[in-house]
């Protein structure tokens, strides 16, 4: 279902912008799902199970970090495709940093700043080598505009594409590597585990 991008292809990609102006380790083998070809229902029975457990009854130390995988892939199949519009908030277009905002607040019920050039301020910066599920990514590529994504794990990153609209992409994709600039993660894993819960009892 999911194709990784060919290199010559990567290279005609370019992503002109997002909003208004101004490898973590892999996951734990016991919890990590196939991000490629993964069933929709195998991909969607952690995240069930995690709602039907009470919010007061949440223990950090059992949440697996599949939980902020799986609420990403969610977040995919429910904006994979949608054009990219600059300056668009909804499904009939949006661009890169509006669809942080919708992911993080939909998954996670946290609430992101509007703008790349915000969300780039957000919470602690990360090494590239030590990203997590639910880091955001960013770049510069050419033109007025960064660009902004957030890590699903395995080396892909879910954004919004200028060319071909919401779609996973491979950070060691050729234009993506050329242009990373920097990873930041909003708050920690744990609790970003804990907000999955929070945001599916809504």
């Amino acid at each position: 279902m999911l194709k990784r991008t060919a290199v010559g292809m990567a290279l005609a990609l370019v992503i002109t912008g997002c909003s208004a102006p101004v490898k973590q380790q892999q996951v734990n083998a016991q919890y990590a799902l196939p991000l490629v070809n993964a069933p929709a229902v195998a991909r969607t029975s952690t995240r069930s199970q995690s709602a039907t457990q009470s919010f007061q009854d949440f223990k950090p130390h059992l949440v697996s970090p599949a939980v902020i995988r799986e609420a990403l892939l969610d977040e995919h199949d429910r904006w994979v495709g949608t054009p990219y519009v600059l300056g668009g908030t909804t499904h009939h277009g949006i661009d890169c940093s509006a669809l942080m905002q919708h992911i993080f607040g939909e998954a996670f019920a946290l609430h992101l700043p509007r703008t790349t050039e915000q969300q780039v301020q957000e919470g602690s910066r990360v090494k590239e080598s030590d990203l997590k599920a639910g880091d955001l990514v960013f770049f510069r590529p050419p033109g007025p505009y960064n660009h902004v994504g957030v890590y699903v794990g395995d080396g892909y990153f879910l954004h919004a594409s200028s060319s071909r609209g919401v779609k996973l992409s491979r950070l060691d994709n050729v234009y993506w590597k050329r242009y990373y600039w920097q990873a930041r993660r909003p708050v920690a894993q744990t609790q970003l585990a804990q907000r999955v819960m929070l945001a599916s009892e809504g």
